[in-house]
């Protein structure tokens, strides 16, 4: 004890300065490492901000089909089935389906409108009335009269699968229709269809309300 009192009192202001030091370097010290916390803080918090407000990848399970199918039929010169791309407009299908016939109308028929996939494009002729189906493009929205409901077929553009939808006409009568309709053109009203073997004044009245032009 004795050496230390002794060594104590020719060191003491050494000692004193040293310990003087070696706090001042502690708090120098840890004010840096402090300030370097900080900084580094608010740089980690952008990042993972950042990274969460990225847009993330489209999971493969969500993406849309490529292609959009669509029915063109009516008053067209090549009705049939046509693929388009999302975003595809009723006037790309018009287009694809050689344009419209002389005789179709056009003046209520959205040709601006998004197609949608399974969906119908049905142009009608002029003078024809036609109730809209679900998913139809269609030029009229005005009721048919008739008492099922169903739009009417128009016999100088049908096919014979929808010439046989009409009561009372099977194979052999649709047959007839598209023979009178390629030898002498289209029908100018319904009740030229008396003109076709097998049609007589009473079947043409039973089926008048089912049929247009």
């Amino acid at each position: 004890m004795e050496k230390l009192k002794e060594l104590w009192e020719l060191y003491r202001s050494q000692i004193i300065m040293g310990l003087v030091i070696l706090v001042g370097l502690v708090v120098v010290i840890g004010q840096r490492v402090t300030s370097s916390h900080a900084v580094d803080a608010p740089a980690a918090t952008t990042m993972s901000s950042t990274a969460s407000s990225s847009p993330t990848a489209p999971s493969m399970s969500g993406r849309q089909p490529q292609r959009i199918c669509v029915d063109v039929k009516g008053a067209v010169k090549q009705p049939g089935i046509y693929y388009f791309k999302h975003g595809a407009r009723v006037v790309e299908a018009l287009r694809a389906a050689g344009g419209q016939l002389p005789n179709a109308e056009m003046k209520a028929v959205n040709l601006a409108k998004e197609l949608t996939d399974q969906q119908v494009v049905y142009i009608p002729t002029v003078g024809e009335q036609v109730a809209p189906a679900p998913g139809s493009e269609q030029a009229t929205s005005s009721d048919t009269g008739t008492s099922s409901g169903k739009a009417p077929i128009n016999i100088n553009t049908a096919s014979k699968e929808q010439l046989c939808q009409i009561t009372g006409i099977g194979d052999k009568k649709a047959d007839l229709i598209i023979a009178y309709r390629q030898e002498h053109g289209q029908f100018k009203s319904v009740d030229e269809l008396t003109q076709v073997s097998g049609f007589g004044e009473k079947t043409v009245a039973k089926i008048k309300d089912q049929v247009a032009v």
